[in-house]
């Protein structure tokens, strides 16, 4: 493998036919820089939805009230479902439901202090809500549970809202006017992946108290411990069976209460992508199986046009080893050199289009609606698709080598 002389004779030949030796490489190069674009671009969309629903707790789940579409016990349909307290109670009861939080709706609230005035979001909550939806506390502090027991008058404002009304003053500790009513500001919050932070958040105690909530909710946000979609399933059949027993409709009614399983979608949507991964390896090995095959065609004609040559190197004394390896080297040297600068070009490209997608997003990206982040190649995966090319070079080189060293010495000299 280290004879000089074997490397100076593969060189000689390389320069002799530089056209058909460039067009070879490139089709190798072009193999593997194509798998390389490709599994970047898989990688990238996988990345982005995957931001996306990271937004909220992956295992999160959301249930609100319907109405009835189907009779039940002698009862008609077209029945409101009115949720109230205990059903946050029956629900947290259900095996594999972690942590929930009721939730009552107030619309649109008029927010003033001093001089500045805005309506934006109130979200009425319980401490859980926190984690169901990834709320990030830039100042201050969240909704506890002396806020709900107390009925406390406090509230957690989005950043813009704090931008809108104290402008570049402090807001936590300052009161806000609420419909009228003061509430102490007592935390900063953010949403991940939203650049628009209007919302603000209120004990759901406080709200039902003064915006005549009674016992009342409309929704109910929750988490479940539950890994597969199976799991999930089982678990929201549950959750209908004990609201369908509470309140009297068909578990089987799915207009009575409405019900998101953001574990379910995930699943669904991460087992597409896994299925799009495999589609892009089967085409980039398609494209890298040309390159190969085109080596072996090229290997093939190198063979033909030099048989003469190998049937006098054979007539005074080589083995049938030297001749496989000379050809075999030949074959390895072009998909080597040419795999390497497809993977360099391919790779990096990918990282030339991340940093230009990082450099775009600014110093706070936000995932939110995006549906391409990241889109690098594992170095492992693209050292091991090399790996594989040389080999599959070897491959393509010996078959033609292997039929060079069997040809008989009177034969080859005879060629024409």
């Amino acid at each position: 493998m280290f004879d000089i002389d074997k490397w100076q004779e593969i060189l000689a030949t390389i320069k002799k036919n530089k056209m058909r030796t460039f067009l070879t490489g490139f089709s190798v190069a072009w193999g593997i820089f194509m798998l390389m674009i490709l599994l970047g671009s898989g990688n990238g969309l996988s990345n982005g939805v995957a931001a996306n629903f990271m937004n909220d707790a992956v295992n999160a789940m959301w249930i609100w009230n319907g109405k009835t579409t189907l009779p039940y016990e002698g009862m008609k349909t077209g029945r409101n479902i009115d949720f109230r307290n205990q059903d946050q109670d029956i629900v947290q009861k259900v095996p594999g439901v972690g942590v929930s939080s009721g939730r009552y709706f107030i619309g649109n609230t008029r927010y003033s202090y001093n001089k500045e005035s805005g309506e934006y979001t109130t979200i009425t909550c319980q401490p859980e809500l926190k984690e169901v939806e990834n709320t990030i506390i830039n100042e201050g502090r969240f909704i506890n549970k002396i806020d709900i027991l107390q009925n406390r008058k406090v509230v957690v404002i989005g950043t813009d809202i704090k931008t809108a009304l104290f402008k570049d003053s402090t807001a936590v500790g300052e009161y806000v006017n609420i419909n009228n009513v003061p509430f102490k500001v007592v935390g900063i919050c953010s949403e991940p992946g939203s650049t628009r932070n209007r919302n603000a958040y209120m004990p759901l105690s406080t709200a039902q108290m003064i915006f005549n909530g009674s016992n009342r909710l409309h929704n109910l946000a929750l988490t479940i411990n539950a890994e597969t979609l199976e799991e999930s399933q089982v678990i929201e059949e549950q959750i209908r069976k004990a609201l369908g027993k509470q309140h009297k409709f068909d578990p089987k009614d799915e207009s009575a209460i409405g019900l998101y399983n953001k574990l379910e979608n995930y699943i669904q949507t991460m087992r597409i992508f896994q299925a799009i991964k495999i589609f892009i390896w089967i085409i980039g090995m398609g494209t890298l199986i040309a390159g190969i095959v085109g080596v072996s065609n090229i290997m093939l004609i190198v063979v033909k046009e030099r048989t003469k040559e190998i049937g006098i190197r054979k007539a005074i004394g080589a083995s049938p080893s030297s001749v496989i390896g000379l050809i075999l080297l030949e074959s390895i040297m072009i998909t080597t050199i040419a795999g390497y600068i497809g993977l360099v070009l391919g790779t990096g490209l990918m990282e030339l289009i991340n940093y230009l997608m990082v450099q775009a997003a600014g110093p706070t990206p936000d995932p939110q609606g995006t549906i391409f982040m990241n889109p690098t190649v594992d170095i492992n995966i693209a050292v091991s698709a090399t790996l594989l090319l040389i080999v599959a070079g070897a491959i393509a080189g010996y078959i033609p080598a292997k039929r060079a060293a069997s040809i008989k010495p009177i034969v080859a000299l005879r060629d024409e």
